[in-house]
C-alpha cells in the first residue's frame, strides 16, 4: 500500500526517545525534513556533550529537546501528551555495559520502557508506537544454539562445516527468539510488553529489529569494540593494526545509520506495519575479515592480526528483509562498500571524532 511520508507527518508532533543518540538524532533530522515537529526526551550522558553538540547536532537547551529520563513518568506522560507518534529509541544500548552492570540495562530498558508504554496506553492522541529493538534478541548465530539434539545430525553438520565451510544463519522475523545476553533479553522484554500493553489498549505499534548499524557521525565508545566500521576505519587511519578475533569469520549483517533511519520513519506511517515486527537490514552477511579489507582498500598498508576469538563473541548472522520491503514499499539504499568508503572521508575532515585514548597508542602521530 502506497503512502505519503510527507503528507503523513508534516506538522505532526513526535516523541523521540533516546533521540540525541546516534541513531536517535538521524530520525530527529530526518523528521524534520518531512516538516514535523519532534520532541527529544535524552539524558546525554553517554558521550561527552561536544559529541553531542558537534558531531550529532544535537544540544541541551535547543527547541525540543528535554534533557530527562524515560524512567520519569510523570515527564514522559507530559511529552506523550498530544504527541500522533512516539518513537521509542532510549537505551542502555551496549551490550557490554548492560553485562557490566545488569540493574543500570534493567532500569533504563525495562523499567523506562513500561513507563513510556503506561503513558503512550494512556494517550488519547497516539496513532503509532516504534519500539527500537535488536538483531541480538535472535541470538549470538551458534548453530550449537539451535542444533537438533540428535547427535548423527549434528555429526553430519560438522562434516558440511568442514567441507563447505560454516554458513551464517539468516533470521526472519518468525525464527524463535534466544536472547543470550543482558541486553537482548530486555530488548526481547520490550517486544513482549509492547504487544501486551498496547494490544489491550488499541494502540498500533510497530517493533524494528535493528541490526548492526554503522556510519557517519559514529564515534568509537570507551569500553566498546562492538562497532566495527568505526574502530578499525579509526585504527586505520591511526596506523594501527586491525585485530581479526577468530580470523574474522563472524559475520554481521551491517546496516548504515541513514538507512536505519529512514526506516524507522516509515514505520511510522506505513499502515501495514501495524502491530508487527520487522527487521532492518540490509539481507547481506559481511564478514568482519571483509570489513577489514574494504577499511585496507582505502587505507593501504594497514596490518591484519589474528586472535583468538574470545568467548561470548558472536559469529553473527544477517537479515530476512523481505517482510521489511513488503511493508514499508522501500529496501535500504548505500552499501557496505560505499558505507564504509563514506565513514573514511568523514573521519578525515572530522580528526576530532578520534578518541584520544587511540592516539596515544601511537604518540600522537596520526594520518587524520
Amino acid at each position: 500500500m502506497e503512502y505519503d511520508l510527507g503528507k503523513e507527518l508534516q506538522g505532526k508532533s513526535v516523541l523521540v526517545t533516546g533521540g540525541a543518540g546516534l541513531i536517535g538524532s538521524r530520525v530527529v533530522g530526518l523528521l524534520r525534513e518531512l516538516g514535523a515537529r519532534p520532541v527529544v526526551l535524552c539524558t546525554m550522558d553517554a558521550y561527552p556533550e561536544w559529541v553531542y553538540r558537534e558531531l550529532f547536532g544535537v544540544a541541551a537547551g535547543d527547541p525540543g529537546v528535554v534533557v530527562g529520563d524515560v524512567t520519569d513518568r510523570a515527564l514522559v506522560g507530559q511529552l506523550v501528551r498530544g504527541c500522533e507518534f512516539v518513537v521509542h529509541a532510549a537505551a542502555l544500548a551496549d551490550v557490554a555495559a548492560c553485562t557490566r552492570d545488569a540493574g543500570a540495562a534493567v532500569h533504563t530498558n525495562v523499567a523506562g520502557t513500561q513507563a513510556v508504554l503506561e503513558a503512550v496506553a494512556g494517550s488519547e492522541s497516539v496513532r503509532r508506537f516504534v519500539f527500537v529493538s535488536s538483531a541480538s534478541v535472535y541470538g549470538n548465530g551458534d548453530p550449537k544454539d539451535w542444533a537438533s539434539p540428535d547427535p548423527d545430525r549434528r555429526a553430519l553438520r560438522k562434516a558440511l562445516e568442514f567441507q563447505y565451510g560454516r554458513k551464517p544463519p539468516q533470521f526472519a522475523e518468525d525464527c524463535r527468539l534466544r536472547p543470550l545476553s543482558v541486553y537482548a533479553n530486555t530488548k526481547a522484554f520490550g517486544e513482549t510488553q509492547t504487544g501486551l500493553v498496547l494490544g489491550a489498549a488499541g494502540v498500533s505499534f510497530c517493533v524494528l529489529r535493528y541490526f548492526s548499524v554503522y556510519g557517519e557521525p559514529q564515534v568509537v565508545k570507551p569500553r566498546s569494540h562492538s562497532w566495527v566500521v568505526a574502530w578499525f576505519a579509526t585504527r586505520a587511519l591511526l596506523g594501527l593494526p586491525l585485530q581479526l578475533n577468530g580470523g574474522g569469520h563472524q559475520v554481521r549483517d551491517l546496516v548504515h545509520v541513514d538507512d536505519v533511519a529512514a526506516a524507522t520513519v516509515r514505520a511510522l506511517v506505513a499502515p501495514t506495519a501495524h502491530d508487527e515486527a520487522l527487521n532492518v537490514g540490509s539481507g547481506v552477511a559481511t564478514s568482519i575479515r571483509q570489513v577489514a579489507e574494504l577499511v585496507r582498500g582505502h587505507v593501504p598498508g594497514v596490518s591484519l592480526v589474528e586472535a583468538p576469538l574470545p568467548p561470548g563473541d558472536p559469529l553473527g548472522g544477517y537479515a530476512s528483509t523481505r517482510r521489511m520491503e513488503q511493508l514499508l514499499g522501500w529496501v535500504p539504499g548505500i552499501s557496505v562498500a560505499d558505507g564504509v568508503a563514506r565513514y573514511l572521508e568523514w573521519l578525515r575532515r572530522t580528526p576530532q571524532a578520534v578518541p584520544d585514548r587511540l592516539r596515544a597508542e601511537v604518540g600522537n602521530v596520526v594520518r587524520v
